[in-house]
């Protein structure tokens, strides 16, 4: 980021455990918005938050891997670990595009978690390499318009229509498979 870093950084991962909230003024009303839209109305059922340190900040930023997505000044900063074929991940992202539509001084960073098989790794792995072309969030946006992807062509065909060059996209997934791979490793530990 251009930016020496949000004053704020939140850390939103959606699961099944109970978690309370922590009322900390706008960044939780970002979150909880977030969660209206979806209509999840028992957030500490279904939503973690917890304040990251300014060490763990940095680090979680740097080298984030993708672009941040809304204000590059933004003072609320989230984080996103979402894998392609989550249905949940699916409903919440256009609430997010909502949120940053809303809220200029918000920021999201994506970091693609595969944990849904070989074909939402398949789709990772494309939407890391499309980031060579400049086309990263054309490819997260197409991938997660999908209502679901069953196998890898398509995966290929989503891409194809938003106009990525898939010539080159395998080129890029092959040229650069150790920094993706690297990449998903650390979405997955930092997860």
């Amino acid at each position: 980021m251009s930016h020496a870093g949000p004053k704020r950084l939140y850390l939103a991962n959606l699961d099944v455990r109970p978690y309370s909230v922590r009322h900390r003024g706008r960044a939780t009303w970002a979150l909880l918005s977030v969660l209206a839209l979806l209509g999840i109305t028992r957030p500490c059922e279904a939503f973690a938050q917890r304040l990251i340190t300014a060490a763990d900040q940095r680090w979680l930023l740097s080298k984030a891997g993708t672009p941040p997505v809304g204000s590059d000044k933004a003072d609320v900063t989230i984080i996103e670990y979402f894998d392609y074929n989550c249905p949940v991940c699916k409903k919440l992202q256009p609430a997010l595009g909502s949120l940053l539509a809303q809220d200029h001084n918000v920021a999201i960073v994506y970091k693609d978690w595969a944990i849904l098989g070989d074909v939402s790794v398949y789709a990772a792995r494309s939407a890391l390499a499309a980031k060579w072309e400049g086309k990263y969030l054309v490819a997260h946006d197409a991938l997660m318009a999908e209502p679901s992807l069953d196998d890898n062509k398509q995966v290929d065909a989503a891409l194809k229509r938003a106009g990525i060059d898939l010539a080159r996209l395998e080129r890029d997934r092959v040229d650069h498979v150790e920094e993706i791979d690297a990449l998903i490793q650390r979405n997955d530990s930092e997860a």
